[in-house]
């Protein structure tokens, strides 16, 4: 397999991002994939950039973008104060599900988190993905709670 590289995203990846978001049966369901990114994607892109506690990542191999993710840095009273990071919107191009890179990006991510000095690590996945639960569990993730959300 070729080496994959992560790196923070620039700009010019938001296209590209919002391809890989929309590259599966939920996500083309909550994103508009047009010649013309949104606009709301490129202010989205601007407050994660301009945030420290944030971080779009994008990975790439081969010179091609074939995943990303986000984490976030959440600072808490609770666990003692600790730190812990979120990770979010995960997503690998969808011909290379299955080879390794969703487990290298998991991997790298728990990495940073702990680089960091954080305590936890902790993620939401949508409950009709059960391809994902059972790759999460692999990798030492506990469903342990029960997320809630409310759209506004």
């Amino acid at each position: 397999m070729a080496e994959v590289v992560f790196r923070e995203a620039r700009r010019d990846d938001v296209p590209s991002i919002v391809t890989l978001l929309a590259d599966d049966g939920l996500g083309a369901t909550r994103e508009t994939v047009r010649e013309d990114v949104d606009a709301d994607y490129w202010c989205a892109f601007d407050a994660i950039d301009g945030d420290p506690r944030n971080a779009l990542i994008v990975v790439d191999r081969d010179g091609e973008m074939v995943g990303t993710m986000q984490l976030t840095f959440i600072p808490s009273l609770s666990r003692r104060g600790a730190e812990r990071m979120q990770i979010e919107a995960v997503r690998v191009r969808g011909d290379l599900r299955g080879a390794g890179i969703g487990r290298q990006m998991m991997e790298w991510a728990v990495g940073q988190a702990r680089q960091r000095g954080c305590r936890l690590v902790q993620l939401t996945t949508d409950k009709q993905r059960a391809e994902a639960h059972r790759f999460y569990a692999r990798l030492g993730f506990v469903a342990s709670h029960e997320g809630m959300k409310l759209t506004l």
